[in-house]
């Protein structure tokens, strides 16, 4: 009987794992090809888009006004005076300024929609993710898109035990 316990013992030390070190679970995703097949960020990039037209059309529109007020001065110069000719020169110095005002604008104002467009649709993806992760069990997500890093780290954090191997 006492082998028989002793037998027991040792199948059970066996089959139950000694070693109460877990492995990590570690997966991946290539956020990137996530976030452009998500539908609300390719609506959202093609709202952009139309954005950017519009505002590629008013400055080929200026563009074209002041091309054609300035071949319209130079060809009238000679039968003006110097003082008109001045204020002509000034006039289409002031509408250049404008037309590269309006582009510099028209490019933050894209770079701020996008970001209050596409800020959301990133955080609803990485939620997403941590979401799936937590539930199957993953300690740690690693972005698979070039130049990727880690998404979510649950697993355990060695910084307070590295500082205080280090001394501090």
């Amino acid at each position: 009987m006492k082998d028989f316990i002793h037998l027991f013992a040792s199948l059970l030390l066996l089959v139950i794992p000694v070693n109460t070190n877990a492995q990590s679970k570690v997966a991946h995703i290539n956020t990137q090809q996530l976030i452009s097949e998500m539908p609300e960020v390719i609506a959202a990039q093609s709202e952009l888009k139309k954005l950017e037209d519009q505002y590629a059309k008013e400055l080929e529109t200026s563009a074209k006004e002041f091309q054609t007020k300035a071949q319209s001065y130079q060809g009238d110069a000679q039968n003006q005076t110097e003082l008109i000719n001045q204020q002509r020169q000034v006039e289409l110095q002031e509408m250049q300024q404008r037309i590269q005002e309006f582009r510099e604008t028209a490019a933050q104002e894209l770079q701020k929609r996008s970001a209050e467009m596409m800020r959301p649709l990133y955080e609803k993806a990485r939620a997403s993710i941590e979401k799936v992760a937590a539930a199957q069990g993953y300690d740690y997500v690693l972005d698979s898109s070039p130049g990727g890093s880690v998404i979510t780290a649950s697993g355990k954090d060695l910084m307070a035990d590295v500082k205080s191997d280090l001394g501090f």
